[in-house]
């Protein structure tokens, strides 16, 4: 038998996921859970075989947020990733996270039993359609300091904030700006944010 744990924020698709899964004889979901902050202590009460997430999940950890928490608190636990879209973002983040799978909301029903064996079995399963997103991902051209700048302008930080929470002086974070603009040959600052987010490089 394969314990499944399941996190999905919207009710309609959480309960009709348990009741697909439920019709498997050798599929058993053990909880359900809608916010990626309860995805760790459900696991660790009931420690599913694969924990099926949804990318996109309130609360302060999304799906893959949990998939990495999940992954250093009970590592024999495999990860299935579900999405409705594939943004070459949220497949990059998922790669690095190491989840076991990545799937289309779009596949049918039973393409999403058959991941969820595989998962189990040590197998690594990818949407088909997201193998070329895959194999056309980027590298990111931000340092790991560029990277740190262009996350807390993303919370809404100003440069005298940045510079003080990164011990730079506010020339230097200026700086930063300036060459991640010119980097990802964004517009400003806050084309920046959404190239990089979208790219999944903060």
């Amino acid at each position: 038998m394969i314990h499944v744990l399941l996190a999905e924020d919207q009710h309609i698709i959480r309960g009709a996921l348990v009741a697909l899964l439920g019709l498997e004889p050798d599929l058993e979901v053990v909880d359900s859970v809608e916010s990626g902050d309860a995805v760790v202590p459900a696991a660790l009460v009931h420690r599913p075989d694969v924990a099926v997430l949804d990318i996109d999940m309130p609360g302060t950890l999304d799906g893959l947020g949990a998939a990495a928490e999940l992954r250093a608190k009970l590592p024999g636990c495999r990860v299935l990733m579900l999405t409705g879209y594939g943004k070459p973002g949220h497949l990059r983040r998922a790669l690095s996270a190491q989840v076991d799978g990545f799937l289309l909301k779009t596949a049918a029903p039973e393409r999403l039993v058959e991941a969820i064996r595989e998962v189990a079995a040590g197998r690594r399963v990818l949407d088909p359609s997201l193998a070329l997103t895959a194999w056309d991902l980027a590298d990111n051209p931000l340092t790991p300091r560029e990277a740190d700048v262009l996350r807390l302008v993303a919370e809404g930080a100003e440069a005298t904030e940045i510079a003080g929470r990164l011990f730079l002086s506010a020339g230097t974070v200026r700086n930063y700006l300036t060459t991640i603009v010119g980097k990802l040959n964004a517009r400003n600052r806050t084309d920046a944010v959404r190239i990089a987010t979208e790219a999944g490089w903060i």
